[in-house]
Formats: structure tokens, sequence, C-alpha cells
């Protein structure tokens, strides 16, 4: 899931995308108006965690950019105006949902994690493949029934990749969509944290190297494969 947080109180902006990361989401952070729509103009981001006041671009003009682009992220608005009336106005913007400070943190999580499920594209309740269980919602995935103890980057991976099969997915694909802007392009992050859930997914290997196209859910390199855009 890749999120973009958009607050002009860097601390505030800071804690709140650590927070998210450490749920295993890809995040990014806007300090001001502006940076946050150039952000949005050339990333495809699943939710956008948005402060109302904001320097540069307010809130409510960004909120009404995001709302009527052609592939809107889902907008939670995070702000300290938070009576009745000015909910109503930020929904009235394009908002998705409204959460005023201060806040519950895991709350905010839950939240956002509910929005990124009423996408179009979001993913399906449950992801199975090759005798693979994965729940987004619960946190939880199996493998023939055998629960699988993941970390938040190997459980994203593993999300991911159960999304596109039986497609694979290159390697920059993943790093866009498990990672964020931060991430070192040329870092060996994604084969290593592949490796890692591939010894955690045990025998036999249902994660397949494809030469040329990245890595996929029990396909072979001498399949027919589908159509993708990841490469």
């Amino acid at each position: 899931m890749r999120v973009l947080v958009v607050e002009d109180v860097r601390r505030l902006a800071d804690d709140i995308g650590e927070g998210l990361r450490d749920q295993g989401m890809a995040v990014d952070v806007a300090y001001d108006g502006l940076t946050a729509s150039e952000k949005c103009a050339s990333t495809d981001y699943d939710v956008v965690v948005l402060d109302r006041d904001l320097p540069g671009l307010h809130g409510d003009v960004l909120c009404r950019q995001i709302a009527e682009s052609a592939d809107p992220a889902l907008v939670l608005m995070l702000t300290a105006a938070g009576a009745p009336d000015e909910r109503v106005q930020g929904l009235r913007l394009g908002a998705d949902d409204y959460l005023p400070k201060p806040f519950h943190f895991p709350e905010l999580v839950l939240r956002v994690q509910a929005l990124a499920r009423r996408r179009p594209a979001a993913r399906p309740r449950v992801l199975r493949a090759a005798g693979i269980e994965l729940d987004p919602m619960l946190r939880t995935a199996t493998r023939g029934g055998r629960p699988l103890r993941l970390s938040p980057k190997e459980f994203e991976v593993l999300a991911a990749l159960l999304a596109a099969a039986p497609a694979p997915m290159s390697a920059e694909h993943l790093l866009e969509k498990v990672w964020d802007e931060n991430a070192d392009p040329f870092t060996r992050t994604v084969s290593v944290t592949v490796g890692r859930l591939r010894r955690k997914l045990g025998a036999p290997d249902v994660i397949v190297t494809i030469a040329g196209a990245g890595y996929g859910i029990g396909v072979s390199e001498d399949e027919d494969l589908p159509p993708s855009d990841c490469v």
C-alpha cells in the first residue's frame, strides 16, 4: 500500500510516516501543499492522509485536485478543525474520511487500511494462490494451513505478488509498491527480502525468478505469462 502523508508540522508528519511504515506501508511525506501536489501527479497513491491548513497550497484545494484527478487516491483528512460543520465541508470537498486531532494512532491505521480497500482496484478480502492464503486486514498469512511469521515488508511483498499472480512483478515495481521514495533503486533490498520470504514459505519454492520479468507466484519460465505492465 502506498500512502502520502501531508502535514506541515514536521515532527508530527514524520511520526505518522514512521508509524505507518511500521505497519508495512510504503509512505512518502510532504510538508506543504505544493510539494504534495507534485508527488500526487507523479505517484499512484492508494491513500493520502491530508492536513487541511497547509502552506503553499491549502489542503482544501489539494483535496479537490485529488478528487478530480483521473485515478484519485482516497483522502483521509486529518486536522484540528473537527467541528461537525467543518467535517461536512471537508467531505464535500472530496475527502473520503475525516479524523480530527488529537487522534488515537491505531484508529488512524485502521481508517487508512479501510480506505485502501475501497479503491476500485483494491485487493480482494483474502488473497489466495499456490496454497497460500493472506488476509491484508487481519495481517495473517498461511501456507497449507501453516501460519507464516512474516516481517511487515515480507508480508507486503507477498501480498503484492499474490495480488499480481499469475503475472510477475519486476524488482522495480515491488520497490515502488512496498517501499517509499527514499528507497535506493540500486539496492538489493528487494532480492534480500524475497530471499527471506522464500525461506519462510518453505519447500517447494513458489516464488520463481523469471528472467527479464521479475518474480512470480507459482509460475515457471516455461509457462506462457499473461501481459503485465510491470516491466
